[in-house]
């Protein structure tokens, strides 16, 4: 079975939201499964210990060219999430974009244009991207 599209995606979660159909409902919604998936990165790493943080300042080299120092930049975590941890990311994950579909059902926008446009910027800013 392949994954739907986004827009797929969002008309079933369209049909299936019923009891959350308020903007003010699916906002704290979004923000609290945001805070679940956080909550559940942050067990991975103080109850199972499949990961670790190691958290230092990023040094940047100057003289460095940036391509490097993409590589050069690391991202403080050690280890990778263990089946069990990883399925509850996931789950989080996928409970998020739930409730950012509904968002985007109550506001009328269109995920597939989002990406779209995201990607557009990406593509145009490369590395200067959101740093």
């Amino acid at each position: 079975m392949s994954a739907p599209s986004l827009q797929e995606f969002q008309d079933q979660v369209s049909e299936l939201l019923l009891r959350h159909r308020s903007l003010l409902d699916v906002l704290s919604k979004n923000g609290q499964s945001s805070a679940s998936v956080n909550r559940a990165v942050t067990k991975a790493i103080t109850d199972c210990g499949c990961i670790e943080l190691h958290a230092t300042k990023q040094v940047y080299e100057p003289g460095i060219n940036l391509e490097t120092a993409r590589d050069v930049i690391g991202s403080h975590v050690q280890g990778q999430l263990c089946e069990n941890c990883k399925e509850i990311v996931s789950t989080e994950l996928g409970r998020n974009l739930f409730y950012m579909s509904a968002l985007c059902n109550l506001l009328e926008i269109n995920m597939d244009n989002v990406i779209h446009e995201e990607s557009k910027k990406c593509s145009t800013l490369g590395l200067f991207n959101m740093s």
